[in-house]
Parts: structure tokens; sequence; C-alpha cells
């Protein structure tokens, strides 16, 4: 018998932090000044919008370590959203969505009431369901999500 890892309250965090950075990091892209997102929100290193305004700069390793800490965030937010026990790249994939789409979005999710409920394959689809932005399907957010839902169901095999 095959044993996964779960990510539970705090013993894998660092596991599941570093698999959401790695996937989450190329969707995002590296951008070190700040710019209008596809909506018009201001965004600077890999995607980050806290704090963000016209003329801003940062550096890669900068930007490398805001990624770092905003995913054990957003971890940290989501926690309560989802079941305790998860495998690691299943929490990996909802750290990456809710990250992209903020942690309120999430927690209030078909992801988190289908995996709240015990349905995790139903919760890892659902991933599909956000793949707008400013009301239109972006080829970029289908790509991502499938990436997201393709990592969330691998931690169920």
């Amino acid at each position: 018998m095959i044993r996964r890892r779960t990510a539970t309250k705090g013993g894998a965090a660092a596991a599941v932090i570093a698999a959401a950075v790695a996937l989450i990091a190329p969707w995002e892209g590296l951008r070190t000044a700040s710019y209008r997102d596809i909506v018009g929100v201001w965004t600077i290193c890999y995607g980050e919008t806290v704090g963000v305004g016209p003329g801003q700069t940062a550096t890669p390793e900068e930007c490398r370590s805001r990624l770092a800490a905003r995913a054990a965030e957003f971890e940290a937010e989501i926690r309560p959203c989802l079941p305790a026990a998860l495998p690691i790249e299943t929490r990996a994939a909802f750290v990456s969505a809710a990250y992209n789409i903020g942690s309120g979005a999430f927690c209030r999710s078909s992801m988190s009431r289908r995996a709240l409920a015990g349905d995790l394959p139903g919760a890892c689809d659902a991933l599909m369901l956000w793949v707008k932005a400013g009301g239109q399907t972006v080829p970029g957010l289908v790509n991502r999500r499938t990436a997201e839902r393709d990592l969330c169901r691998s931690g169920l095999d």
C-alpha cells in the first residue's frame, strides 16, 4: 500500500507552500515593475496586488520572498475552509486558486463546500468554474485551472 503524505494543521505546511509557490509562479509570471492586470488592478511581482500602485519596482529576490510569504498567508486563511487532512498536492492546488481569486471567494466557493462535504474529486473539478476575469473566459485561466485541477486530483490517486 502506498501511503501519501497529507497536509494537516501544521505538519506539512512547508511542503504545501513550496508546492503552491511552484504552481503559482509560472502562471502569474514575474514582473518587477508595477502594472495594471487584466481587470485594471495594480499588480507587481508574481501577481501581488496588496499595497501596489503605479511606479513601484521590486527585485526578483524580493518577489520570490513576497510570493512565499503570501502563499503561507493564503494557506492559513483557507485552512478553516477545508478538511483538516488533505493530500499536500490537493491543498497546494487550492492555495494556488485562493492566491488568484482571494481567500474569501475561495471559502465561499463550491470548492470549499464540496471538500468539506467529503467530495474531494468534485472539489477539484470545481476549480474549472473559476476561468473568467472581467466577465470573459480567459484562456490562460482555463489552462491554469486545468493545471490546478490535475495537481489537486493527483493527490487523490
